[in-house]
């Protein structure tokens, strides 16, 4: 963490109102944008994800990404966490958060960082339903979102 930017991969819930009031700080800021993705349970089949990444190399490539989003657009703060480990369905799995003078450059910062990291952040996902447990492949969905950006 810096004064600029909050990288947290771990296990632990992610604590929403914490992280807003830390995007809230400045003055001169008249736009936070945040995203809160939940595991989600299609047909409630999905009992909870497992995941697993490369400790140091996940929160490298997620600096990277706030980095190019920093290149972009004019931020302040930005803030990412990401759960691994178990994280049950209904449970927060990502957190990204974007401050700046104007919407724009946090609406936009804030998709290009969940597009990315859904592309190139090292996180390997099991999907553990009441039927079986299998590893998720890269959907064509997230692929296609990446295009716009690149």
């Amino acid at each position: 963490m810096n004064d600029k930017s909050i990288i947290i991969v771990d296990g632990l819930s992610i604590d929403i109102d914490k992280y807003y009031q830390w995007l809230s700080q400045s003055a001169e800021d008249g736009a936070i944008v945040s995203f809160t993705g939940k595991v989600r349970s299609v047909a409630n089949q999905t009992s909870a994800l497992y995941l697993e990444h490369y400790q140091g190399m996940t929160e490298a490539v997620l600096q990277k990404i706030i980095d190019a989003a920093r290149h972009r657009w004019s931020l302040n703060r930005v803030v990412i966490i990401h759960r691994v480990g178990e994280i049950l369905a209904n449970d927060n799995i990502v957190y990204v958060g974007v401050s700046s003078t104007h919407r724009k450059d946090s609406f936009a910062a804030a998709e290009f960082i969940m597009d990315v990291l859904k592309n190139e952040a090292p996180f390997w996902k099991k999907e553990k339903t009441v039927h079986s447990d299998s590893w998720v492949e890269a959907k064509k969905s997230d692929k296609d979102a990446l295009k716009k950006w690149y």
